[in-house]
């Protein structure tokens, strides 16, 4: 029974559920982790449920990680032996064991977005298309989007030009992939829904082992991802899913909200348990939220209500430009942090990454220190992607995209016109590159000179490989630097730049200790790697205020949050405006920004900002509109812009509304409005920064 202790009503309900599937409505803050936590712990207590029947998906390491230990604190058991994994990490467990059925290698590797680009770009040489005009990144998004639809190469229909040309790479690059005995992100849950439809056995298998399945964050799972647990738990119906419509921000990642609006009409004896009690936020802020979340149709019906004091008034704050907006932003912290907040506690959310830049430079001037979230991440570094180039190709000697970067990396002489020879002869002989590096001296259009250079480099890789069935990654790595030369040239240079490589070297390096001194390991160390997020990479105890964007944020919390940029055209996104259900899903980011604060939040926007160099007039965010004034507090700073210019009595011309009488000029909560009487169209309320009135008396 200490199971059930501390939860409310609708937890207990759907902790104590049995059989059959269950909908778990959960809004935020309302304790979803702890839900399917102790429904695991009540599970295996209880219905004395094996923990290896167990399955638990959930989208980041960091959920699964806390998952895990809190389901070790709960139960009597090793945690391992149930199955909490993200989707790509379960799919690349399955895929291990059974990818050979499919014409793979058990030791393929996981193409990140720049190994991706590499290869397309190889195809699009190959295939004659200019890179400039036919982008590899919106060639990849294309393909993604296929992949999310469980769509194949040979079932792609072209509507456009554009997609024509998708359908004509598209086959050439599956191809490749599985040459370089490498899989996409996408290509992990579509190879597996591909295993389980081809092969019933290997399905069966899996259903019998999962005969209960946990699905976090439901309204972020593409058509794949719902296919795949829908083909898991299509033998005992025994699904939980979790999840808020409210929070569904994914579309533009294949994320599709209709798998969890559709639930009961998938599994119609489907149990359906509303958490609607937050612990996070205070009233203030849950009304906010509440008040532009609503505005949304087809949504479930559901309110968050908190036992937490009213709180603070929202604050609202106008700035004339983009960089008062920082500067007033990088003031407020510093007040804050007399007041007795650590830095930690403040998080900065923007709409896009290239607000982060104002935000940074304010911060630096006023001394505030700060680390971002989805800047560059460690893993995308030049010096960390050369030595894992080098690690995946010891690992998997097909992957030619990491032959191509390492092969003159530090530079040894092999220049692009030897690569291209060698390149030339693998395809005609159908062998890998590596194959073709050791096989250097039956290339006759490759001179001694720069044949010798080649055969070393393929004795190198060879003894490496040797290597790492008797060492651990972290001493592999090690030889790797210094077999290659790759540190004493770092060294050698001695600039600013150099010193940060060696540095991030020495980072990788003990990430790899930390991972442990066992031998033969390293395939799982690569998969570890190519499968971190970058909220993954948000170390709590860190020091500094959190900079990161709003997509970023969900799952996250702090006590003060500044909500930047609430301006329309930015915040919603101009491109969100056109597109069919783009403003709903700009609606559900606000309300997951808003809900981030705990106990204070701040909405800022500026009259004016350069964009691309471009100034820009933006009105405020229609969100802001969608909140009642009362929530707000009065700001001292107030501008007194429009009563400095305009007075009751006034005449007016507008050039659409016509001429006109000022009645009166209001300024209220950080917002001025100006009240016209025109002649023809009757009173208008004006926001006074675009009003565009000409005075003419």
């Amino acid at each position: 029974m200490e199971i059930l202790e501390s939860l409310n009503a609708e937890q207990k309900r759907a902790v104590i559920h049995n059989e059959g599937p269950i909908l778990i409505l959960a809004g935020a803050g309302s304790g979803k982790t702890r839900v399917l936590t102790h429904r695991i712990a009540y599970l295996i207590y209880h219905y004395n449920i094996t923990p290896a029947n167990i399955l638990a998906v959930t989208f980041t390491n960091k959920a699964a990680e806390e998952m895990k230990e809190r389901i070790e604190n709960l139960v009597a058991t090793d945690s391992d032996q149930i199955w909490i994994r993200t989707f790509h990490s379960t799919c690349v467990r399955i895929l291990r064991k059974d990818i050979n059925k499919l014409g793979y290698d058990s030791n393929f590797v996981i193409f990140d977005t720049s190994d991706q680009k590499s290869l397309l770009k190889n195809i699009l040489q190959e295939l004659d298309l200019d890179p400039k005009k036919f982008k590899p990144r919106a060639i990849l998004g294309r393909i993604s989007q296929a992949k999310n639809k469980l769509i194949d190469p040979q079932d792609y229909q072209a509507t456009d030009y554009f997609s024509q040309i998708v359908q004509e790479v598209y086959p050439y690059y599956q191809k490749r992939l599985k040459e370089n005995n490498a899989l996409d992100f996408d290509d992990l849950i579509m190879k597996t829904v591909q295993l389980f439809r081809q092969y019933p056995a290997v399905l069966s298998y899996y259903q019998n082992k999962f005969r209960y399945i946990l699905v976090d964050e439901y309204q972020d799972v593409n058509h794949a991802q719902y296919k795949l647990t829908n083909l898991l738990a299509a033998k005992y119906n025994n699904i939980c899913v979790v999840g808020d419509d409210d929070q569904s921000i994914y579309g533009f990642r294949g994320a599709d909200i209709t798998n969890i609006l559709n639930f009961e009409t998938d599994y119609p004896e489907a149990e359906v348990i509303k958490l609607e009690q937050n612990y996070r936020s205070t009233k203030n802020i849950l009304t906010a939220a509440f008040s532009v979340v609503s505005n949304n149709p087809k949504r479930k019906a559901k309110r968050l209500w908190t036992e937490n004091p009213e709180g603070e008034e929202l604050t609202l704050h106008q700035a004339r430009t983009g960089q008062g907006e920082a500067d007033y932003i990088a003031t407020e912290i510093l007040k804050l942090q007399q007041a007795g907040y650590s830095w930690q506690e403040i998080a900065i959310l923007y709409r896009t990454n290239a607000q982060s830049r104002r935000l940074e430079q304010s911060l630096i001037r006023k001394e505030v220190p700060y680390r971002m979230i989805g800047g560059l991440k460690f893993y995308d570094r030049k010096e960390i992607k050369d030595l894992l180039a080098y690690l995946r190709l010891i690992y998997n000697p097909a992957d030619d995209i990491s032959l191509q970067r390492v092969i003159n990396t530090p530079k040894r002489g092999i220049g692009k016109t030897t690569l291209n020879r060698l390149q030339k002869f693998a395809s005609q002989t159908g062998v890998s590159l590596l194959a073709a590096v050791n096989r250097v001296e039956e290339i006759d259009s490759i001179s001694s000179r720069f044949s010798n250079k080649v055969r070393k480099f393929g004795e190198l890789i060879s003894y490496l490989q040797h290597r790492q069935q008797e060492v651990s990654v972290a001493d592999l790595t090690q030889e790797i630097l210094d077999e290659t030369g790759y540190l004493a040239q770092l060294k050698l240079a001695d600039t600013e730049q150099a010193k940060n490589r060696i540095d991030n070297l020495n980072e990788l390096l003990a990430s790899m200790e930390e991972f442990g001194g066992e031998v033969g390991v390293l395939g799982e160390f690569l998969e570890e790697v190519a499968l971190v997020a970058d909220v993954d990479n948000l170390d709590a105890s860190d020091t500094g205020v959190v900079l990161l964007t709003l997509h970023s944020a969900k799952g996250l919390e702090f006590p003060i949050v500044f909500l930047t940029g609430m301006e329309e055209d930015l915040f919603p996104h101009s491109r969100s405006i056109s597109e069919e259900g783009g403003v709903a899903e700009e609606r559900r980011l606000c309300y997951v920004g808003i809900t981030r604060a705990e106990e204070k939040l701040y909405l800022t926007h500026a009259k004016r900002r350069k964009v691309y160099g471009q100034t820009e007039y933006n009105s405020p965010s229609r969100f802001i509109g969608e909140i009642s004034d009362s929530l707000f507090q009065q700001e001292d700073n107030v501008s007194q812009l429009a009563t400095a210019q305009f007075g009751p009595g006034d005449k007016v011309r507008h050039d659409y509304w016509g001429q006109g009488e000022v009645l009166d000029v209001v300024v209220e909560h950080g917002r001025e409005k100006i009240v016209v009487s025109f002649v023809e169209t009757g009173v208008k309320e004006l926001a006074a920064e675009y009003a565009k009135l000409i005075k003419v008396n």
